[in-house]
């Protein structure tokens, strides 16, 4: 079989189920694992190299590329024809994460080619290792996607096994940003994940949306404690962008920030990527919020914002 993974979530799931000698092309983002790499890209970001944009500035952009109808991604020229794929994991969820479906159909109607499609939407933790058992069972990969999902759903009930009787008062107001300029705060999975690592989360709900808050909602809601994960970058471009948080209206009031409970995490990793590494999120997420239930290890992949 042969695979187009046009979002990095699925390439990790792919290569998990070991499907990596099928994969003939993938995005620009799919950096896990370090195999990934030295695959054909066939996409390429519609803005080019957003390295030294401001977040405000990457977020008008894109909102000015979807205003026009236009994509934020871009495959190169011949992609899908080249590549003939057997079939095409795509997703329907966010058209910011990854190239949304629709353009995925009309690249293969360009192309002339019949291939299957796999679109991966999922909304919650059981969603994604749904995902991961519905790419297993379309690449005959049953019994390993499920040697898989086993393992991850044990981990989660570890770490549920512990929160589960914490009453209320000894659970943290979470707020977990994925933006910075306008700020977001994270929805989807990322609610349910700061619920069972033994918090509460302070700006959404289970399954909801991602969206933009205003500021003054955001101190309003008065975390106890704040993680900044930007969607699409890691621990140093986090840091980076969260000092700007230090200049903005009574930030140093917020209980988060009093009690020096701010922190950085890769969302890439953890958080933003419905793929296997979501359960490494959640374990990163109960260290950070119940560290007396859960120390962290001595050299762990998060950091506090000072």
């Amino acid at each position: 079989m042969r695979i187009l993974s046009l979002l990095p979530s699925a390439t990790e799931i792919a290569f998990a189920l070991g499907l990596e000698d099928e994969i003939v092309g993938v995005t620009h983002e799919c950096d896990y694992p370090v195999g990934a790499k030295s695959k054909p890209v066939i996409i390429e970001p519609a803005l080019g190299d957003t390295s030294k944009l401001s977040p405000k500035e990457i977020d008008t952009r894109l909102h000015e590329l979807m205003q026009r109808g236009e994509s934020a991604y871009r495959f190169k020229a011949g992609a899908f024809a080249s590549a003939k794929p057997d079939l095409i994991i795509t997703q329907g969820l966010c058209d910011v994460c990854a190239v949304p479906k629709h353009f995925v159909v009309q690249e293969i109607r360009k192309a002339k080619i019949e291939p299957q499609i796999l679109s991966l939407d999922p909304e919650d933790l059981t969603g994604i290792l749904t995902d991961i058992r519905r790419v297993g069972e379309i690449t005959n990969k049953v019994e390993r996607a499920g040697e898989i999902v086993d393992g991850l759903e044990e981990r989660v009930g570890e770490v549920a096994g512990r929160t589960r009787g914490l009453p209320a008062a000894k659970r943290p107001k979470v707020a977990v940003l994925e933006w910075i300029d306008p700020t977001y705060f994270a929805g989807h999975w990322v609610p349910e994940m700061i619920e069972l690592a033994g918090g509460h989360d302070a700006l959404a709900q289970a399954g909801e949306r991602s969206r933009a808050i205003e500021w003054s909602g955001l101190v309003a809601a008065a975390p106890d404690v704040i993680i900044v994960a930007p969607c699409g970058f890691d621990v140093a471009a986090a840091r980076r962008q969260a000092q700007e948080l230090k200049s903005r209206a009574n930030w140093s009031h917020i209980p988060a920030v009093k009690n020096g409970r701010v922190f950085l995490m890769d969302a890439n990793a953890t958080l933003s990527r419905s793929g296997p590494r979501i359960v490494d999120g959640l374990e990163e997420l109960a260290q950070i919020i119940q560290p007396e239930l859960f120390p962290a290890p001595a050299k762990p992949r998060w950091e506090r914002f000072e």
